[in-house]
């Protein structure tokens, strides 16, 4: 069975070395009395629950999975679910970084990303079922009336209740323009919604009272397309005015899906008979509404993934340097035994050291968009706002996409380094991979959040959100131009940044004269502006290693010697990503569709 260590020590050093958030979140009023005792404190306890109470139960839940029962459509949880379900809401785990005034802690979204990131290399399929009330609760604070707000926020809060958001249906995914189920007005104000949803995560289930469902409907006056959307509270069991629970609604789950991963987790397929919803925000509105959640939930994937690459990791090493397989060609290295561990390896060294790096890489970004999104929604100076939500806005589909790639190759060299073991499930390597390739399609694939970075949040503002951020690579390489022992970073970092201005530039030219040109550059755009940000991160983490060099703790050397690896071995993956993107379209576009 895998095991799981929390790395608390990373976490540390990301949060109170590298990013400085402690003072950085104590701008704001909310956050004034924050220190970083009560953060670690409440890291480890976090850490306590994931390592003690969600790892054990992650193995078996996705050998048991969950199990519908058709008669009454309910959905039984793998055994220990429910109860580590109630742990988690007993301990105010649910409502650590909810406002106040809805009975939350209002702790800063980071703490809450960085306990979710334990939560999720413990458990990814248990965490999901609490993870997407987060949203739901992002999504009505923002666009829900009063009373809706009063009515679920406080139940989503304590964690009495969960959510969901219905969006895809059978004829239709991402082009949600395309979706047909319908809302019909009644006397009474509230709705009358029939259709059909697929892959609803957490859809139905046995873990808390009620779900409030977040779903996309039409109206009979819509226009077609996606302007024609509107947003829906829709949940299992009616409330009554008190707020006690009433009869059970016409939304229930039809089947579940089989899929490749993540077996622990209900995803499933909702159909909706004439069941009574209240509308949130204005009419034809929805997709500003539901996109609160949507992005929530592309930065909660990006988590999801880290976690997993952690996890992976971590048993990947355990496993290395206790199996042993020949002898190092340069020679034995344990004499003692009858062969070397195969940590001493080149290409087994190689794999470990890759999982690792996308790890650190992951948790510095996650943890920077964190702090900033507590910033865009919470600082006093609304310059300061502006720029913080421009800096999520254009970093979200790389959180997304760039970490969940790297979560798959990382998760696959863990296997690897396991060789035949790696396949079997008793070790836990080959469900991190399976679960791991799900979260590249989750939430909109990889591809489209390319779309997304390279079409909305680069070419469409002219690349006002890119040249933002490359401001501030800028400034870290021009204070640091005279730092002779940072050059090794600093120099290719400084170099990247002006070729990606370049090459965003030659892109956008091309994609002028055919839009399509976007299309066939998004995803190794990605790439290389992924791997700029986490070049960024990782000169930053060098800075602080080779200030700490004459420190005892060996953490600043192991931090110095990941940054090379980095820098050395992955971050030169740009040079065949921008070769590739600039071939353009025509390699994709001249063989005839028929001969396909």
């Amino acid at each position: 069975m895998p095991s799981y260590n929390p790395p608390l020590r990373d976490m540390h050093f990301v949060i109170h070395e590298l990013l400085g958030a402690v003072d950085e979140l104590k701008q704001i009023p909310a956050y004034a009395d924050l220190d970083a005792d009560t953060v670690n404190a409440v890291l480890e306890e976090g850490g306590k629950f994931a390592s003690k109470v969600l790892a054990p139960l992650n193995l078996t839940g996705d050998a048991q999975g969950c199990v519908l029962d058709k008669t009454t459509h309910e959905v039984k949880t793998p055994d220990g679910f429910k109860d580590a379900y109630k742990q988690y809401v007993e301990n105010g785990w649910s409502a650590l970084a909810a406002d106040p005034e809805w009975g939350g802690q209002g702790m800063p979204m980071l703490v809450n990303q960085a306990v979710y990131e334990m939560l999720n290399s413990a458990n990814q399929a248990w965490t999901m079922y609490p993870g997407l009330s987060h949203g739901a609760h992002a999504a009505l604070e923002a666009h829900g009336t009063d009373e809706q707000k009063k009515l679920y926020l406080p139940k989503l809060t304590s964690g009495e209740w969960t959510g969901t958001m219905c969006l895809t249906e059978p004829h239709c995914g991402t082009d949600l323009g395309l979706l047909r189920t319908k809302a019909v007005p009644q006397a009474d104000g509230t709705y009358k919604i029939t259709g059909a949803k697929i892959f609803i995560s957490a859809g139905e289930h046995d873990m808390a009272d009620n779900i409030v469902h977040l779903v996309l409907a039409r109206l009979p006056d819509a226009p077609e397309g996606s302007k024609g959307i509107s947003l829906f509270a829709v949940p299992k069991f009616n409330v009554n005015a008190d707020g006690s629970l009433g009869s059970r609604n016409g939304i229930y789950c039809g089947g579940l899906e089989h899929k490749m991963g993540i077996h622990g987790n209900a995803t499933c397929q909702m159909v909706l008979e004439d069941a009574v919803g209240t509308l949130v925000g204005k009419p034809h509105r929805g997709l500003p509404a539901m996109f609160v959640m949507m992005n929530g939930a592309r930065l909660g994937v990006g988590n999801q993934s880290l976690g997993l690459t952690q996890v992976a990791y971590e048993n990947a090493v355990n496993y290395a340097k206790d199996r042993v397989q020949m002898r190092a060609l340069s020679g034995p290295k344990r004499p003692d035994l009858a062969a070397d561990p195969i940590i001493v390896h080149p290409d087994v060294r190689k794999m470990l050291l890759t999982a690792r790096a996308y790890a650190e890489g992951a948790r510095a970004l996650i943890y920077f968009v964190a702090v900033e999104l507590d910033k865009a929604h919470n600082h006093p100076d609304e310059a300061v706002r502006k720029a913080s939500d421009d800096l999520v806005a254009l970093l979200t589909p790389i959180v997304k996409a760039f970490i969940t790639d790297n979560a798959y190759i990382a998760t696959t060299h863990c296997q690897q380094v396991f060789g035949g073991h790696g396949y079997i499930h008793e070790w836990g390597m080959e469900q991190f991979v399976r679960d791991s390739r799900i979260n590249m399609i989750y939430e909109g694939t990889n591809t489209v959040q390319s779309l997304d970075l390279l079409g909305r949040k680069v070419l469409g503002d002219g690349g006002a959100k890119l040249t933002a951020f490359g401001k501030i690579v800028g400034r870290f390489v021009k204070a640091n131009a005279d730092n002779e022992a940072l050059q090794e970073f600093t120099k290719p970092l400084a170099d990247l940044g002006q070729k990606v201005q370049a090459f965003t530039m030659e892109i956008g030219m091309k994609g002028m004269q055919n839009p399509d040109e976007v299309g066939a550059a998004a995803v190794d755009y990605l790439r290389v502006v992924g791997h700029l940000v986490f070049a960024y991160m990782f000169a930053q983490s060098a800075k602080i290693a080779l200030e700490k060099q004459g420190d005892s703790d060996p953490f600043y050397k192991a931090k110095l010697s990941v940054a090379r690896f980095y820098f050395a071995k992955l971050l030169p993956e740009v040079e065949t990503a921008m070769i590739t993107a600039k071939a353009g379209l025509k390699p994709l576009s001249e063989l005839d569709e028929a001969l396909f």
